[in-house]
């Protein structure tokens, strides 16, 4: 499984990449489309486990984000209740 952002859009750049300021200068070269392009093929490449991998841990991070908006509107809540916040919103994408 990719480790890197590298890794996820080109596995092959690992090991010609030697330094972060080459990955940092190869990655901002790249346009949005030519970086969707090559998350896509990255995609393809992957196996079925992979991509649940990594839609798992997109779910995960949005989750988080969402928690950090609810923190930020709600500072005084507890953790179990912004837990419940989060349920609250994702079960409104259900009934919409």
């Amino acid at each position: 499984m990719a480790s890197s952002l590298v890794e996820l859009l080109d596995p092959d750049a690992v090991q010609t990449t030697k330094t972060d300021a080459d990955l940092i200068a190869k990655i901002s070269a790249m346009t949005p489309e030519a970086a969707l392009e090559a998350q896509i093929a990255r995609y393809r490449r992957m196996t079925g486990e992979e991509r649940l991998a990594v839609g798992l841990r997109l779910h995960e991070l949005a989750c988080e984000v969402a928690r950090e908006g609810i923190r930020s509107q709600f500072p005084d809540l507890s953790e179990e209740a912004v837990d419940q916040k989060l349920r609250e919103r994702i079960a409104l994408t259900y009934s919409a």
